[in-house]
């Protein structure tokens, strides 16, 4: 596998850096102390098309690969991980009404979703009974006259009360568990629909996680995203490849944090001598680069794949889980470079250190990444 970066690649993660450097990384200490979410940033993200970097050309996307859009996500998170989560979702959005989408849904939504009309896009899966097993899934989508009466909580929803479209999943026919889930297309602002407070997060405080609440919200039937009983599938597909942002993400978080510490590390001294010099330190460091390296070797293997159209649930779901545990690994070793100071708001790794913790929870837990790849090398095996 040639891991050479394209001319369309290294433009692609180029523009992003300077976006990232310029635009995020300024102030997302401000952001993150303050609780602000970043909605003028997010409309020139939108500007420069990084909202809809893997939706094809044909509907106002970029329309690069999946190397590319790993590659952009990644520059992002590492100036501020709070953004990267929102510019992870709006894509995972775009890509699925792109693919399963009717042409009316398709030209309603997708542009406003890629010029910044929409702000974003919206994932509601979880439920506060239903994270990891969406059998145990709740929410109703009762077929009435002209379309469908939505009820149901969901939980743990990213920038859910600034999405312009949410996609969200329920049951439409609960006797057939994740076989009767289906998705819809529902707009901010439908009648019947009310979120909760932002949750009070330990860490990624420039993005909001609330609760939605849909009390008898009608829609038409054209909010169907594809077919009834087609839910899981969708959602399946999309965390496969939302796998890979979260990788991305873990990885810029990483990058900023061994940057950070290698930084201290060479200018503190201890003994007459910078740290970076004695043993225990170096080798801290150097196990942290090995980590990275190796993280992006799996990213890039599993966005490969994706790109060419090749199966990849087991290349993502070793991504993520290496990414996360890894960069989580990696922000404590950076702290415990930087002593007494990394604990305090003074520095940056305070903040990386408690944006990097939930990469190993959302998107699939690092337990149930486990469960995937020793079930895809069970059906390998028997295949």
């Amino acid at each position: 596998m040639d891991f050479s970066l394209t001319e369309e690649q290294q433009d692609i993660q180029k523009a992003a850096a300077d976006i990232a450097s310029r635009l995020l990384a300024p102030k997302a200490e401000e952001r993150d102390k303050k609780s602000i979410f970043p909605l003028k940033e997010l409309k020139l993200l939108a500007e420069a098309g990084l909202m809809g970097i893997s939706v094809p050309e044909a509907f106002g996307g970029i329309g690069a690969d999946s190397v590319s859009y790993f590659l952009a996500l990644r520059e992002i998170a590492k100036a501020d991980a709070s953004v990267a989560v929102t510019v992870s979702v709006t894509n995972m959005v775009g890509e699925l009404i792109a693919e399963f989408g009717s042409e009316e849904q398709k030209k309603e939504h997708i542009p406003k979703l890629l010029d910044g009309s929409y702000v974003c896009g919206s994932f509601a899966l979880s439920e506060p009974g239903a994270g990891s097993d969406p059998s145990a899934m709740r929410a109703k989508a009762e077929k009435v006259d002209g379309g469908y009466r939505l009820t149901g909580t969901k939980q743990w929803i990213s920038h859910g009360d600034h999405a312009g479209i949410i996609i969200v999943w329920a049951q439409t026919d609960p006797s057939k568990g994740v076989r009767g889930l289906s998705a819809f297309l529902v707009p901010k602002g439908a009648t019947g629909l009310s979120v909760g407070k932002a949750e009070d997060k330990m860490g990624l405080r420039g993005s909001t996680t609330v609760q939605l609440v849909f009390d008898d919200v009608m829609l038409p039937a054209s909010a169907l995203l594809g077919k009834e009983g087609q839910g899981f599938k969708l959602a399946m597909m999309a965390l496969d490849g939302g796998r890979i942002g979260i990788s991305a993400q873990a990885q810029g978080i990483g990058q900023a944090a061994l940057e950070a510490a290698v930084n201290y590390a060479v200018e503190r001294k201890q003994f007459d001598v910078a740290i970076i010099k004695h043993q225990a330190i170096g080798n801290m460091l150097a196990d942290c680069a090995t980590w990275l390296d190796a993280a992006e070797v799996l990213a890039l293997s599993a966005a490969y794949k994706k790109s060419k159209g090749l199966p990849f649930t087991k290349e993502a779901s070793m991504s993520k889980v290496f990414s996360s545990e890894k960069a989580v690994a990696i922000c404590d070793a950076a702290l415990q470079v930087h002593g007494g100071y990394g604990y305090t708001k003074d520095y940056e790794i305070e903040r990386l250190y408690r944006d990097v913790r939930v990469t190993k929870i959302y998107e699939g837990t690092s337990e149930i990444q486990r469960i995937v790849i020793g079930r895809q090398l069970e059906k390998e095996a028997t295949q």
